[in-house]
């Protein structure tokens, strides 16, 4: 559990600096026996900075409670 609540921290900590996280697919538009045309098509994924200091604390009530064992 240790290792889980510092691997929160450092994600908390990379969620307060960015808020957003885009990555790209290629999806086929036509399919048309030895045919084929992709297009890439890009997505984003956006979360709130808010988060970031939620997960910190979530990571560090984890690290807390497993010193305590």
């Amino acid at each position: 559990m240790k290792i889980f609540g510092f691997v929160l921290i450092i994600g908390g900590i990379l969620m307060l600096f960015t808020n957003n996280f885009s990555f790209t697919t290629k999806e086929n538009v036509i399919d048309a026996g030895p045919i084929q045309i992709s297009a890439d098509k890009k997505k984003e994924i956006t979360w709130p900075s808010y988060t970031g200091g939620i997960v910190i604390i979530s990571g560090v009530v984890l690290v807390a409670l497993s010193k305590k064992k």
